[in-house]
């Protein structure tokens, strides 16, 4: 029954995989593993598609470990090795044993495989604690396919003794280092590396609420892809923004450091409202968001602009068929008038928390140390507000004439 099944499968290749697995082994499952290994060979003598023989696979090995399964059916299991009679070390070595098996008899085709099945396999592999080989092995399957994972099944445990962090985030940043070299090397197209990009924020968002997470562990996940890759850096401003929340000590080197891994420039206005009035970022950082903000404002305003008028931006430009009526152009004009006012106003919120900051520096700093280096750094302030004022492009950002030297030199006159 089973070798006229085999030559049926050979005859007709479009079968569902699935089907056929459930056919072939619905009996042969509870056999032991030398015999299923020896059942496999055959299988593989015959010229049976790979897709097919990792689809075998994948079904004896949840029969006997339903946690392979990925669907939470524990009782579909034909045992579990927990409850059986023997000890807990022959249990545990009987599932290692089982789980280096079932390593050494995958095929060697790329996508043979499902990559949440191996995703599966290696938490169990890590749990066991099977030869170092073996991992390696399921490591490098995984990193050839790793766009195909799901978060779920990439949040592994951290099995290990000398690791503080609940989820394994050094084994997703090989998985992913290897990938980019891989894809490097075989120049495929973005859209794999845009699918990992997206994968690898939401990892970080989620483990980034450890607090033992370490601020190297998160760079070197967040900096394991190239910056082109990513179009948009909401789900990274998001992990940032998680991970300063639940690591409240983190000094101000720290926050420089994973404000530097956002480009302000590929954040959604959202976002970029939302970095403007984060009190856990750095000021520098704001500032940058504004200065992004403000130069999206001046590009929109230039584009409506060029529309309205005779004149194009670019010589080879068209203008549009259809002619602008003048209530679309009020509404526009009001919309862009609205975003200029939201971002003078975040200016202004952030000029008076730089002022704020200043006189908590004076008041800890004596008087005459105050009186000799705090010019300095009003200097600097007057720098980064006129940077502003010429930024905006209308002279309309100005906060008046009293500017911070003339405070101090009215206290000092005092």
């Amino acid at each position: 029954m089973k070798k006229a099944s085999l030559q049926d499968s050979a005859t007709f290749p479009g079968k569902t995989s699935q089907f056929a697995a459930e056919c072939w082994f619905d009996d042969a499952c509870i056999l032991n593993m030398d015999y299923f290994v020896k059942t496999l060979a055959g299988i593989k003598a015959k010229g049976v598609r790979s897709d097919l023989i990792g689809s075998i696979i994948a079904h004896y090995a949840s029969k006997w470990l339903p946690e392979l399964s990925g669907d939470n059916a524990c009782d579909r299991g034909l045992t579990n090795f927990e409850e059986s009679p023997e000890s807990v070390t022959a249990s545990w070595m009987k599932k290692r044993f089982f789980v280096e098996t079932l390593v050494g008899v995958l095929p060697p085709e790329k996508d043979s495989i499902p990559c949440n099945f191996l995703l599966r396999l290696l938490r169990t592999a890590n749990m066991v604690a099977v030869e170092p080989t073996y991992r390696a092995e399921l490591e490098k399957r995984i990193s050839w396919q790793l766009d195909q994972a799901s978060l779920k099944e990439l949040m592994i445990p951290s099995f290990s003794h000398t690791c503080g962090t609940l989820l394994d985030v050094e084994l997703v940043t090989r998985l992913v280092k290897r990938f980019v070299n891989l894809d490097e090397a075989a120049k495929s197209g973005a859209a794999a590396l845009i699918k990992v990009a997206k994968l690898v924020d939401s990892y970080l968002a989620e483990a980034a609420v450890d607090a033992n997470l370490s601020l190297s562990e998160f760079d070197d996940l967040a900096s394991a892809l190239p910056s082109h890759v990513r179009a948009i850096d909401d789900g990274l401003y998001r992990a940032i923004d998680t991970y300063l929340k639940a690591h409240p000590g983190a000094t101000k080197q720290e926050r420089k450091i994973l404000c530097r891994l956002i480009d302000s420039r590929k954040l959604s206005p959202e976002a970029s409202l939302h970095a403007a009035q984060n009190e856990r970022l750095p000021v520098r950082a704001v500032i940058q968001v504004l200065f992004s903000e403000q130069n999206k404002l001046n590009r929109h305003v230039d584009w409506s602009g060029s529309f309205s008028g005779t004149r194009s931006p670019n010589p080879g430009f068209d203008p549009p068929g259809r002619c602008f009526s003048k209530r679309e152009m009020n509404a526009q004009q009001m919309e862009i008038k609205k975003l200029r006012e939201d971002v003078l106003r975040l200016q202004g919120q952030c000029y008076a928390m730089q002022m704020q900051m200043e006189r908590m520096v004076e008041k800890k700093k004596g008087f005459f140390r105050w009186k000799k280096l705090g010019i300095v750094s009003s200097l600097k302030s007057v720098s980064s507000v006129e940077k502003i004022e010429e930024v905006d492009g209308e002279g309309e950002a100005g906060f008046g004439r009293l500017t911070p030297v003339d405070m101090k030199t009215k206290l000092v006159k005092g």
